[in-house]
């Protein structure tokens, strides 16, 4: 799986691209990236810290450290991985011999996915290969106030890359089908939602100032007032509202109830329960 973007990586993207670097690695693939500032090393370190290999392809010879406040982490990407390159060993990168690379990047992976990118990112052109490759292309979105994510931004609303927020999308965009399916994202439950759907009823038609009494939240919840009693008891019990002089209503609390007891008013419907997931990097060009 190719990881690439910026190389002046704002700490939201070096943070991804380490997260997806390491996800990658743990889930049994091989990170392939440029070894460059930014994205590219993030990526790689995430890979080697997994435990995984990783490959460095490079626009210059492999006996060229580029950049080269790299070599420690390009001697750890030999140790476990590999660093390639189709420049003879004595070449030194140019600008052509990027946009070049970045050719291969795409070609020796199943799919891409651009971490950060801005509209002139280097970043770019590897995604226009992959696409050219017909391999899968993935887009990490990013805030929108910032110019670093624009290039994913607009590979997104172009439709020409998948939108993915972690690993698991873009094991799920490239692997095999329904083995390599990412789970789906359920909302967090809550305790409300143990309620069965009359106790449910109920505590919507309970005001949430002054009062009222039984018979009147029983109408407004259309259920019959013995419901309405069971329900009101057990939902006083449980902490969601309480009795005033004027009659039930919510306590103030609302946002930090208690557990529901186990009692019949509060079980839950027989339907399933939802489920509980050395040098400053230079500015962000073709050069990626």
């Amino acid at each position: 799986m190719a990881v690439v973007g910026a190389r002046a990586a704002t700490p939201y993207g070096s943070q991804a691209a380490a997260e997806f670097g390491v996800g990658l690695g743990e889930s049994g693939w091989t990170v392939v990236s440029g070894g460059a500032y930014g994205v590219d090393a993030a990526a790689h370190k995430g890979a080697l810290a997994s435990g995984s290999p990783t490959v460095a392809v490079l626009a210059c010879g492999v006996d060229v450290c580029y950049p080269s406040s790299h070599e420690t982490l390009f001697a750890a990407i030999r140790e476990q991985g590999v660093v390639i390159s189709e420049c003879p060993p004595g070449v030194h990168p140019t600008r052509a011999r990027f946009l070049i690379r970045n050719r291969l990047i795409a070609a020796l992976s199943r799919g891409t996915v651009v971490v950060e990118a801005a509209i002139r990112s280097g970043a770019l052109n590897t995604a226009a290969h992959a696409l050219s490759l017909n391999r899968h292309l993935g887009a990490v979105p990013g805030p929108i106030t910032s110019s670093m994510s624009a290039g994913c931004h607009r590979l997104l609303r172009e439709r020409k890359a998948v939108c993915i927020t972690s690993p698991e999308d873009m094991i799920d965009l490239v692997g095999l089908m329904g083995d390599d399916a990412a789970p789906q994202v359920r909302a967090p439950v809550v305790p409300r939602d143990r309620l069965n759907e009359p106790t449910k009823k109920v505590l919507d038609a309970v005001p949430t100032r002054g009062g009222a009494g039984p018979a009147s939240i029983a109408v407004a919840a259309g259920v019959t007032l013995d419901v309405a009693l069971s329900a009101l008891g057990g939902l006083a019990a449980a902490g969601y509202i309480e009795r005033t002089p004027r009659g039930w209503r919510l306590r103030k609390q609302t946002t930090s109830y208690r557990k529901a007891p186990d009692s019949a008013a509060l079980q839950p419907p027989l339907s399933p329960e939802p489920d509980p997931a050395d040098i400053p990097p230079p500015p962000d060009d073709h050069f990626d």
